[in-house]
């Protein structure tokens, strides 16, 4: 099999992957099956299962999954699906169409609507009714199709492919070292935020790994950090963190506020901002009083949804008068104006003349995506670069 090889630099820029990459559904059925399917995948935080017998039903790139705590408090994974003939076990998270049916997780099981086999919430058969007595019937051979689940900094994610599944630390990399003294697995989500975006998974990686953009269509960040739009946002001390304006230290629009900063952080962690991308779809935004969560969840070549989870002290949440208006806004700011640019991206790569972009030298990160998209499906997706082995811009 050919494997895709990157064209060399053009004018010293380096080129993006192949435009059609961004919206061919060939390509986004590899990501599929090759990152999202065996990567470990951030579907969300500790804090929404609290107690043994909690559960969601949550879609996982078109997979229903079932998220449960067990009685052991141990978070389990399973896909949806009985192993007698198929059927949903639960119904989706607010499903309220069609009749009521029985069946689904409660009393430490998940029982099938369909013929009452029952399940305990480790994912083994308790019961098929009419046949745990026949000669030959081994339940054990009938336990829910597992998915891994591991946890970091309070949040959870999942791996569906679990047989091939390397471990979480590997992927992860240095991002826990990096944000060690962030109190990310004791904070709690104080405001969320759902957006859906009409650009491909990977625009809006790119996005994030780069400030280049940031003078253009962030004025209101760039007043808070203005090392943002220096230099096009070039050598920005990430490992250290980035400086605020003078007298700010926080994404809010006066660059202050009352919540007090995390006790465990350094002296420049409580005045300067972190952020780490961990692939394929959690983005972590770091100030010293607050984290800024992203998580992705791809639906198809053109659309990404966006969960954006506000996060905070449980010292400041239970105060009477807490009030996260102040970051939800100046962040709900920032945000729709990258949507809005990545929306932009996507629909000019969709233009017959735009077969790749070139990254800047201030983007070296953005080249992360490339690296990292190349090293699990170039050897099966198409170049998708040329017409006829001719290019069509230089056609025109």
């Amino acid at each position: 099999m050919t494997r895709y090889v990157s064209p060399p630099p053009v004018a010293g820029l380096e080129p993006t992957l192949p435009s059609s990459w961004y919206r061919s559904e060939k390509v986004y059925g590899l990501e599929k099956e090759r990152v999202f399917f065996r990567e470990w995948l951030c579907v969300g935080r500790e804090e929404e299962l609290p107690s043994p017998g909690s559960h969601r039903v949550l879609d996982v790139l078109g997979e229903s999954v079932i998220l449960v705590r067990n009685r052991e408090n141990h978070l389990r994974a399973f896909y949806n699906v009985c192993r007698h003939r198929g059927a949903r076990l639960c119904r989706p998270d607010g499903a309220t169409t069609g009749p009521p049916i029985a069946g689904g997780i409660a009393a430490n099981r998940i029982v099938c609507p369909y013929h009452q086999w029952t399940y305990d919430l480790d994912g083994r058969l308790l019961a098929a009714p009419y046949l745990t007595t026949e000669a030959g019937f081994d339940k054990s051979a009938f336990s829910l199709y597992p998915i891994a689940v591991e946890t970091w900094g309070g949040f959870v994610f999942l791996h569906l492919t679990p047989a091939t599944a390397t471990p979480f630390a590997a992927q992860a990399g240095g991002v826990p070292e990096r944000l060690r003294r962030y109190p990310l697995s004791e904070l709690r989500i104080g405001h969320t935020i759902e957006y859906q975006v009409a650009a491909n998974w990977k625009v809006i990686c790119e996005n994030y790994n780069e400030c280049y953009h940031c003078a253009g269509v962030h004025p209101e960040l760039c007043a808070i950090v203005p090392a943002f739009k220096d230099r096009g946002g070039s050598n920005l001390d990430w490992e250290r963190g980035i400086p605020h304006r003078e007298g700010a230290y926080t994404f809010t629009k006066s660059g202050t506020t009352r919540r007090r900063p995390f006790p465990t952080l350094n002296e420049d962690e409580q005045v300067r901002h972190k952020g780490e991308l961990l692939y394929p779809n959690l983005f972590v935004s770091l100030a010293c009083d607050h984290a800024a969560v992203f998580i992705l969840r791809p639906r198809s070549p053109l659309r990404t949804d966006i969960t954006c989870l506000f996060l905070f002290e449980p010292f400041e949440l239970e105060k009477p008068d807490f009030d996260p208006s102040d970051t939800v806004e100046f962040w709900d700011v920032v945000n729709r104006q990258d949507w809005v640019i990545c929306e932009t991206v996507q629909e000019g790569i969709s233009s017959r003349v735009h077969e790749r972009g070139y990254y800047a030298p201030m983007e070296d990160f953005s080249l992360d995506i490339r690296r990292y998209v190349l090293e699990r499906i170039g050897d099966a997706a198409p170049a998708g670069d040329s017409l006829a082995g001719r290019s069509v811009a230089d056609s025109l």
